[in-house]
């Protein structure tokens, strides 16, 4: 039970990573600040994406899902709860893709940390929150984590695409609605129908996972570059500029 088992250490890390968050206000005000603002940027950033075309249920999935603000301990909790069941009852690439996405979780969630403390320490009042994430960005580094953390977010896409090919599979998730509602697995179940769902729809078009998740990684990694080596004003400008493009 190798997948449960790293499954339920991930879902516990994230939950003493909150635990600490929980006990500390100002850092819990200042990482939903932080969760906020990278919310905003990926809307923002995929804003042509968001507003329709074979790739706006995709975009709505990963801003929902992956780049969002929402606090997941629910979706967490049931995950753990089920971490065996996927092993036992689903194919390896299930399991295996299951792992992947909690293991991501622990590590966005201590990059989002790292932020929430270094905008702490931007405390000119005249600084524009574009401003203050790039700065905090700069101070927290970790760039080969950022690097692997977009790395692992195509993988899970790539996986998913799959995944949707596999015989049976569609069935199966159709055949866990009643159970997942009598157990309290709600939040969980309509997660992993969205995302099937979603790279399914995509994969029946030739080539529609691939060219979307290459969208995802250009504009990610253009991002990550500008945000580590651009000209800070400059950097400051399109982040600001980004940001407006979500209101």
């Amino acid at each position: 039970m190798e997948a449960a088992r790293k499954i339920r250490n991930a879902v516990a890390e994230v939950s003493l990573l909150r635990q600490a968050v929980e006990a500390n206000p100002i850092l819990e005000t200042a990482l939903v600040e932080v969760k906020r603002v990278q919310s905003r940027r990926f809307a923002g950033s995929y804003a042509n994406l968001l507003a329709g075309g074979p790739y706006q249920a995709a975009a709505r999935f990963f801003l929902d899902e992956l780049y969002s603000d929402k606090d997941y301990a629910q979706r967490d909790a049931q995950f753990s709860r089920i971490a065996g069941a996927i092993e036992k009852l689903f194919p390896s690439q299930v399991a295996d893709t299951a792992v992947a996405m909690a293991q991501l979780h622990v590590l966005t969630e201590e990059l989002d940390q790292a932020m929430a403390l270094a905008w702490l320490g931007q405390v000119d009042e005249r600084l524009t929150q574009a401003q203050r994430y790039i700065r905090a960005w700069r101070e927290v580094g970790r760039r080969a984590d950022r690097e692997s953390q977009l790395a692992v977010v195509l993988e899970i896409g790539r996986q998913m695409g799959r995944l949707t090919r596999m015989p049976g599979l569609r069935m199966m998730l159709k055949m866990m609605r009643g159970p997942a509602a009598a157990a309290g697995l709600g939040s969980l179940q309509r997660f992993l129908e969205s995302g099937f769902d979603t790279f399914a729809a995509m994969a029946k078009s030739s080539g529609g996972v691939t060219d979307f998740l290459n969208i995802i990684h250009a504009s990610e990694s253009a991002l990550i570059q500008m945000l580590f080596d651009g000209e800070l004003v400059a950097c400051e400008t399109e982040l600001a500029h980004t940001l407006g493009q979500a209101l």
